[in-house]
């Protein structure tokens, strides 16, 4: 009976544990949102092969990345050593409507016509770039860096000056939605991990629209 006893307990303690390692993940099914906007066309791609929204942009680009300055750990620096470079994609929607990412996120002087010159992207020797950062306005988020680190996409929003929390992102308020790889993220927006090919989908307000998808060009 002591034997039988303690295999119940056993059993009930694991199935508790199971139970309480599932409330804890993050993700919950796309179904749980209910009906979803289809997606609008995401835009003509640009010079990094992404799409760039016809919208306006979510916000001023202008960052806090400054030299000698960090900001969570993150430095802006001028030609760093690179240990690793992934990219992510951020998409962003206000009241069902998009919003755009804009380029030169982490960068300081500001980017202006020098950094574009022909067409395409190119850092002067007065530039320093910070360990996460945008080129175009088309949600690519570049994450280069000097050390075996984890990211999040807090770290993008504090270089960038702009809030992030689950009533807002930056200078849009309401009832904040993530989707992170097709699922909708259930934790603060802030610690959704910024890994190779994650594509993140903000959405502040109603109505939701269903997830926009990009394909990462082989260069990214």
């Amino acid at each position: 009976m002591r034997l039988a006893a303690l295999l119940v307990a056993l059993i009930a303690s694991t199935g508790a544990c199971a139970a309480s390692g599932g409330a804890s993940t993050p993700y919950a099914p796309l179904s749980t949102l209910g009906a979803l906007r289809p997606a609008p066309y995401g835009g003509d791609p640009g010079p990094e092969l992404v799409p760039i929204p016809d919208a306006p942009a979510l916000a001023s680009p202008v960052s806090r990345a400054r030299p000698g300055k960090t900001v969570d750990g993150i430095k802006c620096e001028f030609n760093p050593r690179v240990l690793f470079h992934v990219h992510a994609h951020l998409t962003v929607f206000v009241d069902g409507r998009p919003r755009r990412v804009p380029a030169g996120i982490g960068f300081w002087p500001p980017l202006g016509p020098q950094n574009y010159r022909n067409g395409q992207f190119g850092v002067t020797a007065d530039n320093c770039w910070s360990w996460v950062s945008t080129r175009y306005a088309d949600g690519l988020v570049h994450i280069e860096s000097p050390v075996r680190r984890r990211f999040v996409l807090g770290d993008l929003f504090d270089v960038w000056g702009q809030p992030l929390a689950r009533t807002r992102v930056g200078p849009a308020r309401g009832a904040v939605t993530a989707i992170v790889d097709g699922r909708v993220w259930t934790a603060d927006p802030r610690t959704i991990p910024l890994a190779a090919h994650t594509q993140v989908q903000l959405e502040v307000g109603r109505p939701l629209v269903a997830p926009q998808r990009i394909e990462f060009p082989g260069a990214f």
